[in-house]
């Protein structure tokens, strides 16, 4: 079944675009079943239908985007928000809002069917029809077996075959792949970049960054640790 999308952008060639990358969107489809160029629109339609998500702009004339999600925020049925920008600088203050993703213009199909993926998780999620969330991580570790809390993780890093587990204390190293401590945690943690999640309540920062390889870029600074994520 198709998630239902509300899209909520000032420019009409932003939902115009939207709409047709959402029309190629398999896993899962998306349908848009509403629009709305501000806060104001976008209410009206909330109080005529539910929606899964809504696919919101930040820069809006009247109320913004941010607004709109912290009302959302507060609603019984609330959408999952989708934050689609042009600005990169917002994103910590969007995952304070519990936002599901933030993508920044121009959006890749790519990119987009990997927010709707985590969409249909967090939908699943209040239906009931999710997998219940392991709180504990299995670490074997130098001969011994380390029961380390979700909770306490600050990040995931995909380094070779194996995956860093990272505390406040210290970092573990841990067989699996991030693809399946998405799918498993998804709801804690935000995929940052192809090789790396991290804690959404740690995230303090998100700061211009130079990489040797990739370039110019941001990097995420996490509470507890000194290192930066690109």
């Amino acid at each position: 079944m198709a998630l239902k999308m509300l899209l909520v952008d000032d420019e009409p060639l932003a939902r115009s675009r939207l709409r047709t990358l959402l029309a190629d969107c398999a896993a899962p489809a998306a349908e848009v079943a509403g629009e709305a160029g501000n806060a104001a629109q976008a209410m009206e339609q909330l109080r005529r239908q539910a929606f899964d998500a809504v696919l919101l702009d930040i820069h809006m004339p009247g109320a913004d985007g941010l607004a709109l999600a912290g009302v959302l925020r507060g609603m019984p049925e609330a959408p999952a928000v989708v934050f689609v920008t042009a600005h990169a600088e917002h994103a910590v203050t969007a995952f304070d809002l519990e936002a599901v993703d933030y993508l920044t213009k121009p959006v890749r199909l790519e990119r987009l069917q990997l927010a709707l993926q985590k969409v249909e998780r967090a939908v699943q999620g209040k239906r009931g029809g999710a997998e219940t969330v392991q709180d504990v991580l299995v670490i074997q570790d130098r001969g011994r077996t380390e029961r380390v809390p979700v909770v306490e993780v600050l990040y995931f890093k995909a380094e070779l075959k194996y995956i860093t587990v990272r505390t406040a204390a210290k970092s573990y190293i841990l067989d699996g792949s991030l693809s399946d401590l998405e799918e498993r945690h998804g709801s804690q943690f935000l995929r940052v970049h192809r090789n790396a999640l991290v804690a959404r309540r740690a995230v303090r920062a998100l700061e211009k960054h130079f990489d040797a390889e990739e370039g110019e870029g941001w990097a995420v600074r996490l509470s507890g640790i000194d290192e930066s994520l690109a």
